[in-house]
């Protein structure tokens, strides 16, 4: 009777790297309240590459709210699925950084998403980066949001595209939104509560 094979020990998964923290940027926040339109976004995400040509007016409203006992950043996204006009409601947790948010996973096992505003005058346009971290992999999404869509300024663009090239995202990778039907009403049948997660 032959000896048993020795068994090698069970590779043990690689540590996560945590995303780094962004310097302070000094965002005051009340300002950034309100609605806002997306109007471009930069992501290597399978189904964008796919589908970005079927890409649907959305806006974000920001407000702030209290869950338990602690402030939130309330964000309200309106969009459109098959013709019909669904709004999603989400919190961010707030972090000692003023630009800096956090997006918890739907389960202890998955890594929460970081969102950061890399850049804003408050008034007309607003970059928010958002990160999430896949053991070795960071996935990155830039989103360029307007207060208006009568018109995007061409430096507004550039600044977009120049953060996109930063994390590796060139034009090919950049998916622009309709300036055009977006919702202004969602019935209640159509409303994601996705508080505290979804």
């Amino acid at each position: 009777m032959s000896a048993p094979r020795p068994q090698r020990p069970k590779k043990k998964p690689e540590p996560e790297e945590n995303i780094p923290v962004p310097p302070e940027n000094n965002i005051d926040i009340r300002q950034m309240m309100g609605k806002w339109y997306l109007l471009n976004l930069a992501s290597k995400c399978s189904h964008l590459m796919k589908h970005g040509h079927n890409t649907e007016a959305t806006t974000m409203t920001l407000g702030m709210t209290t869950y338990g006992d602690a402030q939130k950043l309330s964000v309200k996204t309106t969009t459109r699925q098959n013709h019909q006009c669904w709004e999603i409601h989400q919190i961010y947790d707030l972090t000692e950084n003023s630009g800096y948010f956090n997006i918890k996973g739907n389960n202890p096992k998955e890594s929460d998403i970081k969102v950061t505003i890399l850049d804003t005058d408050y008034t007309s346009y607003a970059i928010l980066l958002y990160e999430k971290q896949r053991r070795k992999t960071r996935l990155s999404t830039l989103k360029l949001y307007t207060r208006s869509v009568a018109k995007l300024h061409e430096p507004t663009l550039l600044k977009f595209e120049t953060a996109a090239a930063t994390k590796n995202m060139g034009l090919a990778f950049t998916f622009p939104f309709p300036t055009y039907s977006h919702c202004n009403t969602v019935d209640n049948d159509h409303i994601i509560n996705c508080i505290p997660t979804c």
